[in-house]
């Protein structure tokens, strides 16, 4: 009998087997496809990034070179070779995580996992018992009821990452995180975007400024928004796919449908051992990750909270930890995201619309990259920074980015965060010039309205 057994092997579900591994655990993970990684790994952020990473160089290349006295004649890209690169990368994680598998002693068993009672899982034939469970499940893209994924014409973004050939024409529907990263990088690569969002704004769950701001930049790259619309009915043809918004048709010869996602827990038999779901379909736990069976825990996209890869790592740690006796706790208001197009996305912490909402008194500074040295010497000085501060004691409530590195500074905002810092405290902080990182700096500073460069 196994102490745990960790039923999943995305960034939560692998990272708890490694730490459960640690603390001196008999543990196996059961993952039912054959790659490692989970969703993550193999059909979301790692491809992705790699797409977006790949298809930016071309873009400066072709819209920002000549900036830098850089002349790019005769400009082409390889599109085959950039999902074979995209590929690769994915494998040697999926190499990476087998290779520390057989480093922490971690059995592994692929196939499905169903539970038969409270102690035991039925995988591929065999019985599993274990002390422990760790559901670590993740998600899965949702559909349209009336456009089913076909992965060649109505695609999730599994489909998307797989594409092969660039689109002419892409429509998106839902302008959230994946449906910008993804829609940019097929509009840096040639094709015609366009974004259905039944929202009144892109990326709803960022502050309503960066959101703003962020659609601003992407119509100036040449993406289209139409917002506060509804994809009410859709047809498939040889050639082309078309879609009914409202009261309006258009025509695109792939649709990408990225209106969210939802748990993945389809069987487990979840209620054969008591565990029902909750409304959104989600495994309820308490405070310490523990399902209505104590022994059995759930953490990341499974359970409420962002559907953030580094969430359900976090929570993977935590869950491994209670298990071996330990404490840990995880501070939920410093979990950053961040959007990866260009320039980035990234926030910690509440936005303004929640703090009014939450009736605290506090206090904003903004910095424009502008005018930040390092962001006119690189030309990429699109964006701010964007601080939210108790006004009272000056303890920061969140931290918005949209600019250049983003994703990286944000890092900077979260310990802040963690640790409870006051803005004046972050101000005060050295900040190596000249870096993007000056602008958290002076964004702290205009809180107390003393800006140095502003």
């Amino acid at each position: 009998m196994y102490d745990v057994v960790v039923i999943g092997s995305g960034p939560g579900g692998y990272v708890a087997a490694i730490r459960a591994a640690q603390l001196g655990l008999k543990t196996a993970c059961v993952e039912k496809s054959k790659p490692l990684g989970g969703t993550c790994l193999n059909v979301g952020c790692i491809p992705s990034k790699s797409l977006l990473q790949s298809s930016e160089l071309y873009w400066l290349l072709r819209n920002k070179a000549q900036e830098h006295g850089i002349h790019a004649t005769e400009l082409s890209y390889d599109f085959t070779h950039m999902m074979q690169r995209k590929d690769k990368v994915v494998k040697g994680f999926n190499d990476g995580i087998a290779a520390l598998f057989k480093k922490n002693r971690i059995d592994r068993f692929e196939g499905e996992a169903s539970f038969l009672n409270p102690q035991t899982l039925k995988i591929a034939g065999q019985e599993v018992s274990a002390r422990h469970f760790i559901i670590a499940t993740g998600s899965e893209p949702i559909p349209l009821p009336f456009l089913p994924f076909d992965e060649e014409k109505i695609l999730s973004s599994t489909g998307a990452l797989a594409l092969k050939k660039v689109p002419k024409k892409l429509i998106v529907v839902g302008a959230g995180v994946i449906g910008v990263e993804l829609g940019s990088v097929y509009k840096r690569l040639g094709s015609e975007v366009t974004f259905i969002e039944f929202l009144d704004r892109i990326c709803p769950t960022f502050d309503e400024a960066v959101s703003k701001t962020f659609q601003e930049i992407l119509e100036k790259q040449g993406m289209t928004f139409h917002l506060s619309s509804k994809v009410t009915s859709g047809k498939v043809t040889p050639t082309h796919v078309e879609l009914l918004v409202d009261k309006n048709s258009y025509e695109a010869d792939v649709v990408l449908i990225a209106i969210g996602r939802r748990a993945y827990t389809q069987g487990l038999n979840l209620q054969a051992i008591g565990i029902t779901l909750d409304s959104k379909g989600m495994i309820p736990v308490d405070g310490a990750f523990r399902t209505a069976q104590p022994h059995i825990f759930a953490i990341g996209d499974v359970i409420d909270g962002p559907m953030l890869a580094h969430k359900a790592s976090d929570e993977g740690v935590a869950a491994a930890e209670i298990i071996a006796g330990l404490s840990p706790h995880i501070e939920y208001i410093a979990i950053p995201n961040v959007v990866y197009t260009l320039p980035e996305v990234a926030a910690v912490g509440i936005t303004e619309r929640e703090a009014k909402a939450m009736n605290l008194t506090f206090k904003t500074g903004t910095f424009p990259f502008k005018i930040n040295s390092r962001a006119k010497c690189s030309g990429e000085d699109e964006g701010f920074v964007k601080m939210i501060a108790e006004a009272r004691t000056g303890r920061l409530l969140g931290i918005h980015i949209i600019g250049a590195h983003a994703g990286e500074l944000i890092a900077e905002a979260t310990l802040a965060l963690e640790r409870k810092t006051t803005a004046l405290e972050l101000a005060n902080t050295s900040h190596a010039h000249p870096t993007y990182a000056e602008a958290i700096k002076e964004a702290a500073l205009s809180i107390a309205k003393h800006a140095l460069h502003r």
